[in-house]
Parts: C-alpha cells; structure tokens; sequence
C-alpha cells in the first residue's frame, strides 16, 4: 500500500469513528430521555400485572361460591331440610379451608327463612340476618355473586371481606368470609425493581393490604395529607401522575381492582431514574473501548482481504437464507387464514420446485420458481375471512372476488426486480393451457412458464387436500384430472412430467398430510379448571377434549390414546408438571403447552430448557388458547430449498 493509501485509510477511519462516536452519544442520549418518559410506561405495567394476580385471586373467591351456591339451590328446590343444608355447609367449610385456600373461612347464611352457620357459630338473640351487610349486598347484586365492603376484624386484626349471592328465591343468601392475608402477602412484593412501596384502599379509604404491615386497617381518609393523595387517586383511577409527599417527588401509579379497590405503587423519582443514569454512562464508556476494538479489527480486516470477502460471501449466504425464511413465513401467514388448506402453499412450491428441477432449470431459476410458488396466493389476504373459509361451494358473485387474488398479488409482489418471475407467477398461475382462464385469458406458450408450472402444481394440491366440500381425491381420480387436463387447462409438457412424479409416488406420499381432528389432553388437578378449558374448546369441532386431573392418569391414558397436544399444569399434587413432562419426554415429543399460576421467570426458562412449545397463564382465557393450539397443531409442510 502506498503513502497515499495509507493516509487515507487512516483518515476515513478517524472520519468514520468520529462519526459513529457521536452517533452513539446522540442515540444514547435519546435512549436516556425515553427510558424516563417510558419509565412511567413500565412502572403502569408492573402494576397491572400485580392487579391481574389479585383480580384473580377475589375471582377465585367468587367462583368457588358460585359453585357451591348452585348445589344448595338444588338442594332447595329438592325439599333439603335445614339439617341438611346446615351439614353440606359444614363439609364444603372443612373443604375450602384445607383443599382450597386456607384463608377462605366458613359458609353461612340464610335459607329458607333461617341462619345457617358451617362453621357452628351461633348468634344472639337480637341477630338480624337481613340486616346484615352479607346479606343486603347480595340483594342490591339481584343474583350475581358480589364482593362486600371489607372491615376490620377487631378480634384477630385481619382485614375481612364477604362474598354473597342471592339464591333463586330471591331471599335466600349464601355467604363466606375471606381473610385478606394473602392480599397482604401479594401487597408487599408490589414495586418496581424493590423500589418504593404500594398500598390497597377501597371507597372508603380503608388500607385493605400496605407494604408496611403496621398501616394496614387505617383509614387514610382521616390523615388529611392521605386524604389529598386519596382524591387524586380517585380521579386517576389508572395510569400514574406525579405529585410531592412528604416534599419529595414522586411517581404514583394507579390501577383499579374488582373496579372496587384501588392499587396504588409511590415511587420516588430520584431513585427510580438513578439506575438509568448509571447504566448510560457505563454504556457509553463500553462504546467508546468498543469502538477501539472495531479500528484495531478493521485494519486487520483492511489487510486481510481475502478473509474478509470470504465473510461477505457467507453473509450473503445468511441473509438468503432470512429471505428464505421470511417468505415462507409470509406463505405460512396467507395458509393460515383457510384452515382446511393450512400448508397449501408449502406444498405447492414443493411440488413447482421438483418439477422445475426435472425440466433441467438453473439453480438460480429453481430458487425464483420455489419462491413464486411459496408467494402464489400472496393476493388472498385481500379476500374477505368468510369467502375463504366458507364450508360450502362458493356462489358465482363469491367467485368473482376470489379471482381478483391473482392481480391483488401482482401488485403486492411487482417492484421485487431482483426477481420478476415471482409476480408473474402470482397473477398468471390461474390461466389455461387453452385461453379460458383468468385474470387475462393468456394461452399457450403466451403464459409465462413460471405460472404454467406454479398451475400445475397447485391444481395437483388442491386435489390432494382437504376442503371444507370434499375429502382428499384418490390418486386414480387425480391422475385421471391432469391427464384429462392435457392441453386444455396444463401445459402438455409440464403436465407429463407432473403425472411422472406420480407414477413414482406409488404410496401416495404427495398429499395434504394433516389429520382432520386432533386429540387433546388437558390436565389439570382442579375439575372446575378442566371443565373451563373445555368450554372453551367444544365449538371447535376438529378438537377432541380428553381430560385428566392428575400426572398418572395422564400418563395411563397417553398409553391408550395418541394425543397431538397436551395441556399440562405445573402445580398438581403427587407428580407435577414437570416430573410428567419428564415421563413423557422418555417415549414421545408431543407438543406440551403449560398451564401457569406462577409467573416466575425461572420457571418459564426450566419449561423452555425441556422443550415446552409455550405455557398460558392461569386464569387461561379463550382467544389465547386458541391462538396457541392454532398455531402449534398447524400442518408446518415446510420444504426447505436445497442450495
């Protein structure tokens, strides 16, 4: 390298490194003013997360009432004595004190005109039940179980709430008690990182749950500065606003709970930004040492050329590959909004790529064959859900819109230049051999051959797979299809070679390969968890529930029946989560979702480490099973190019 070289290669580097300097400086700044406008953003997170977890716990609450409120209404409406009401109170007592929740104190309430106690507590004379606040909440809630104001206990010092419902009598109220220790429990891991601390008021300004336990069952409306942050808290309601305690400022963020309660976190500022300050400058130090290391391997780099066009190359290599990924992620996305031809469009390109390798192409022309095809339906996700998954054959104006997908894709696919065979393939693969197709009536050679092999293929596939009017044709019947189609619909040639691969599949191979139903096994210890899950499954038809609520069922019935996907809780007495996943790991791989009340993230890294496809978290609601079971039972038929 010559003098000149040498002072310019060292004056682009300074220039460069200069440049990247401030670049890093400026982005760091950036990311320092909107990690502390984002704070507040992360802070309302974690607090509803933690609202979330006590929601859940009060609805627990009330799904257990309802449950045992429906059984005494069957036992009304079937002349139970008040003998026999009062005895079920006192076993359902015992239950849900020691299989429930320990917390969840004993039933009680009026039936038939008289009070019933299940844990034997009896009352004075002057006891009015219909007095009571258990009782006329439950009237004011017309039939819906509800949550009463909660109250001191001056006995025992727990904060208490009742849980009512009116029966179908309209007079009769079912009721128990719920120590809120476990609220408290919740109350005092509510912060952000250990910072600050949270508190649970109601209405009335009662400390329901405080991270100091001292301040618990105070009112805050009697301080008269609680009773300013109080009215800010009332207006706010969620999200968070800024105010001084103590003349301090601080960050307070809100949340509402049973829209009764409010959840509250108070921050302070100088310590909820200090950490960010910290992690920038070390940061920033980090970059600049990096930014040595890169001038000390770039010039390496500069002398090694060789070396470093060998790691151009393998780049390029790379980034193929993410483009391949990439596309056959996009045909996956268009597939799976028809879920009788899930794969549909993995198959096809399956099919075009081995016909373009038996007619001779270039490595090169077979890799834009594969991706036109994989891109070919592109222009379907400008077709209505209901025309695409309609379960009968399609009416003429239906048709009408389901012929545009061919010019939709073009439009979608036209400006990708490096490869122009990928949008001919999409607007022209629904032409015919002899003229009489769309979009543009094109005949013969005047097709271009990408779409005339991407037509073929897809013929075939749509022949071999499942749809919403009809099974899987037989071979005979397919190949009977395309040599009739000769020259008509396909091209001879391309045709003949299609009927080849046939003629060689003589076990059939070339087909959708997904099963219509799936068997799924859900197991969990609690019935009424299974029964909810269920519910959720039964306007799926293509699903077949099992249910299991313990590990060695589970284990017995996978030994009876093949499952395609087991829903698994974590905590279940006897063998748990884990330890049935480690059974079945030793004779299967079938895909296990897990069923989570813990939300620690070392458990989710155990679950990940055994191979767990994904875990919902408890209480599980509809749309998110449904997306997971979706998209783990989806028929992947990838087929991967061969480079």
């Amino acid at each position: 390298m010559c003098k000149k070289e040498n002072i310019s290669y060292i004056i682009t580097l300074l220039f460069t490194l200069t440049a990247l300097t401030v670049m890093v400086i400026y982005n760091f700044s950036s990311f320092y003013s909107n990690a502390v406008s984002n704070m507040d953003e992360v802070g309302a997170s974690s607090l509803a997360q933690e609202k979330e977890y006590l929601e859940g716990y009060l609805t627990k609450g009330l799904d257990v009432l309802q449950v045992t409120a429906i059984t005494v209404e069957y036992m009304m409406q079937n002349g139970a004595s008040s003998e026999e009401i009062e005895a079920f109170l006192v076993e359902e007592s015992e239950r849900y004190m020691a299989d429930i929740d320990a917390n969840f104190t004993g039933i009680y309430g009026l039936f038939n005109g008289d009070y019933l106690d299940g844990i034997g507590w009896v009352p004075d004379e002057d006891y009015v039940p219909r007095e009571r606040e258990w009782y006329t909440a439950a009237k004011q809630a017309e039939g819906r179980p509800t949550i009463v104001s909660p109250y001191l206990d001056a006995q025992t010092n727990t904060i208490m709430i009742s849980v009512s419902q009116m029966l179908y009598d309209n007079d009769s109220v079912i009721s128990f008690d719920i120590a809120l220790n476990q609220i408290q429990i919740i109350t005092q891991d509510i912060n952000m990182e250990g910072i600050g601390y949270s508190f649970i008021i109601d209405r009335e300004g009662l400390v329901v749950a405080h991270t100091d336990e001292a301040e618990r069952g105070k009112n805050y409306e009697n301080d008269p500065e609680m009773k300013k942050l109080l009215a800010k808290v009332y207006k706010e309601k969620g999200g968070n606003f800024h105010t001084k305690i103590n003349g301090e400022d601080c960050t307070v963020f809100v949340d509402t709970v049973m829209d009764d309660w409010y959840v509250t976190m108070i921050i302070s500022n100088s310590k909820l930004y200090h950490g960010i300050r910290d992690i920038l400058i070390h940061n920033i130090i980090l970059c600049i040492v990096v930014f040595v290391l890169i001038a000390f391997f770039c010039t390496a780099a500069f002398r090694k050329i060789r070396l470093h066009m060998r790691k151009v190359e393998e780049s390029q290599w790379e980034l193929e590959k993410m483009n391949e990924k990439m596309v056959t992620t996009i045909a996956k996305t268009i597939d799976a909004r028809d879920r009788y031809t899930n794969g549909h469009s993995q198959r096809v390109a399956k099919y075009a790529l081995e016909l373009a390798k038996r007619m001779d192409k270039t490595e090169t022309e077979q890799k834009e064959i594969y991706y036109a095809a994989l891109l070919h339906d592109v222009g379907k996700i400008h077709v209505p859900d209901a025309i695409i998954n309609k379960p009968t054959r399609l009416s003429e104006e239906e048709f009408e819109h389901i012929k545009l997908h061919p010019i939709s894709g073009y439009y979608i696919l036209k400006d990708i230049d490096e490869m122009d065979l990928i949008a001919q393939g999409s607007k022209w693969h629904h032409e015919r051999y002899d003229g009489k197709g769309y979009p543009n009536g094109l005949a013969g050679e005047e097709i271009p051959e990408v779409a005339r092999i991407i037509g073929v293929a897809d013929a075939y596939d749509a022949m071999t797979s499942n749809r919403s009017y009809r099974e899987i044709m037989p071979q005979e019947k397919v190949r009977a299809e395309i040599e009739k189609g000769k020259g008509t619909q396909f091209a001879p040639q391309i045709a003949d070679i299609m009927l080849r691969m046939m003629d060689e599949d003589t076990g059939y191979q070339m087909k959708q390969k997904s099963e219509t139903t799936k068997n799924i096994l859900i197991v969990d210890d609690e019935p009424m968890n299974l029964d909810r899950v269920a519910l959720m499954l039964q306007d799926e038809p293509v699903y077949i529930v099992h249910k299991s609520t313990s590990g060695e069922e589970a284990l017995h019935i996978l030994k009876e029946t093949p499952m395609d996907l087991i829903l698994l809780d974590i905590q279940m007495p006897g063998m748990d989560g884990f330890e049935v996943c480690e059974e079945i790991r030793k004779t299967s791989d079938i895909p296990i979702v897990f069923l989570m009340g813990d939300k620690n993230f070392q458990t989710i890294e155990k679950a990940a480490k055994m191979g767990i496809k994904d875990y919902l978290a408890k209480p599980v609601t509809s749309l998110p099973l449904l997306e997971v079971i979706r998209s783990i039972l989806q028929d992947e038929g990838d087929y991967k190019l061969r480079h």
